[in-house]
């Protein structure tokens, strides 16, 4: 399997042969390919396996860095994987290291220990390669060979799936696909170079099998001649799969089957961009989405807004992205949760373009103004939403009274502004609900009826006729 690069290349325009160095990658990008990989061997960390949270938002892998992994027994429980990158910073003339990434597994017997030392040879072998020599210990002969044997640590699970294969004497096994899957990866690397290797295949794979395979060992060559073979009958699944795959490689695989001209249900298509979100890839979340219209037959208008709301959990950052790119009938049809999840945070610039593009406050409406308006130092921002545009359905007196419990008097007020019925709001309310906010009650009433004196005074009809009686015109 091909090792993880920090840098990223393109082909030099003046010779195709040639790549020309374009930049470093960012770490979220780096991270979630090394954590693909360590999944399909079956060597993620039990607990948890996170990415430091100073890498994120963007920032790239500085030039030159190098990794390297610490083990050791935690101070409470469990044993613990640290990942370091260290380089040397030309500005500060000095060497910096900084941590990466941490591994945790809740076992801490020496089992356990030796299995994370395991998953940090496995993090190494993805950056450094397999058996790499360095040009001034190269020999004639080339490398030698590893006589050592390979050091394979096996949950209780596979040490059964290894036993039953050999018992039982057959190439497959069907129940125990992705235990069989991890334990050629760990033995070979990649399942396709193995096949390459020997000459034979180690299971009966069909096209399909031999798909998916060459997608999970970031295999692209032998991608490019599976895949047409198993579009006719697993299209979808292709899709949804190649999505999920981090990593340069795997965006190349997602356009591929992209630009084939097959059309995909719209379910398929939501899939596959929440893999493409779920692995923090707003590149191929991107294009994707341009993509959508012409690959999905009767694209619903709100389906990028769902998608929004779901990347706003855990990637912030992609969300933003997805509301930027949306035209206004597109935001007009988005779930209104996507407005009380950004007011929730506070987020004055994602809340102005919701509502500048149109959105609807929906079912969404009371909570949202509830986060606005419970401090008072937020206010501000409710108000600027409702000047900007009436967002809020005139007839969700639960608003109103969201504004009245917290005394948001000048919020209210918009509201009746905007054309909310505050005698209905009178008839909704449960006597006594709003005991303990007189004060606010009163402004508004107050409010009200300036409000309806004024529009009396304004559909007042002009004076009599003028000059002696006579009417012109």
């Amino acid at each position: 399997m091909n090792t993880i690069p920090f840098e990223k290349w393109t082909p030099d325009p003046h010779d195709p042969d040639r790549q020309e160095y374009a930049g470093q990658r960012t770490a979220q990008e780096v991270f979630e390919e090394l954590k693909y990989r360590l999944a399909s061997m079956g060597y993620l960390p039990d607990e948890y396996f996170l990415l430091d949270i100073c890498w994120e938002d963007g920032r790239e892998i500085p030039k030159d860095a190098d990794i390297f992994c610490t083990t050791d027994y935690g101070g409470s429980e469990g044993v613990y994987l640290d990942v370091y990158l260290k380089w040397y910073d030309e500005q500060q003339k000095k060497s910096v290291t900084r941590s990466f990434i941490t591994g945790k597994t809740l076992g801490e017997n020496g089992n356990d220990l030796d299995r994370m030392f395991l998953v940090a040879s496995a993090i190494t072998k993805a950056f450094h390669g397999d058996n790499p020599t360095h040009a001034r210990y190269m020999k004639i002969d080339g490398v030698e060979e590893d006589t050592g044997g390979r050091v394979v640590h096996l949950s209780q699970r596979e040490e059964k799936v290894l036993l039953d294969a050999l018992v039982e004497r057959r190439e497959r096994q069907e129940k125990a696909m992705d235990q069989t899957e991890r334990l050629l990866r760990r033995m070979t690397g990649s399942i396709t170079a193995y096949m390459d290797a020997v000459g034979r295949r180690p299971l009966r794979l069909s096209d399909y099998d031999r798909t998916v395979l060459a997608i999970r060992d970031g295999e692209l060559s032998a991608f490019k001649d599976l895949y047409p073979r198993a579009m006719e009958a697993h299209a979808d699944d292709l899709l949804i799969e190649a999505a999920g795959r981090p990593g340069v490689v795997g965006r190349q695989m997602t356009l591929l089957l992209l630009e084939s001209g097959r059309q995909f249900p719209e379910p398929v298509y939501h899939a596959a961009c929440k893999k493409a979100i779920g692995i923090n890839d707003p590149q191929k979340v991107s294009f994707l989405l341009e993509q959508a219209d012409s690959c999905v037959p009767g694209l619903s208008a709100s389906f990028r807004g769902e998608l929004a709301s779901y990347a706003y959990t855990d990637h912030r950052f992609i969300a933003t992205e997805i509301i930027r790119q949306c035209s206004e009938a597109q935001i007009s049809a988005a779930p209104s949760r996507l407005l009380e999840q950004f007011a929730m945070d506070k987020d004055w610039l994602t809340l102005d373009m919701l509502v500048e593009k149109g959105i609807s406050g929906g079912a969404s409406a009371a909570r949202a103004l509830h986060m606005l308006t419970c401090q008072q130092r937020d206010r501000w921002i409710a108000e600027e939403l409702l000047k900007k545009r009436m967002w809020v359905d005139v007839n969700d007196y639960s608003a109103l009274r969201a504004c009245i419990m917290n005394d948001a008097v000048d919020v209210a007020k918009l509201l009746l502004d905007g054309g909310m019925d505050y005698n209905g709001y009178l008839e909704w309310a449960k006597p006594g609900s709003a005991d303990g906010h007189e004060e606010t009650i009163a402004a508004l009433a107050e409010h009200w009826q300036e409000m309806k004196a004024g529009q009396e005074q304004s559909a007042t009809p002009e004076d009599g006729p003028a000059m002696g009686g006579m009417t012109l015109g």
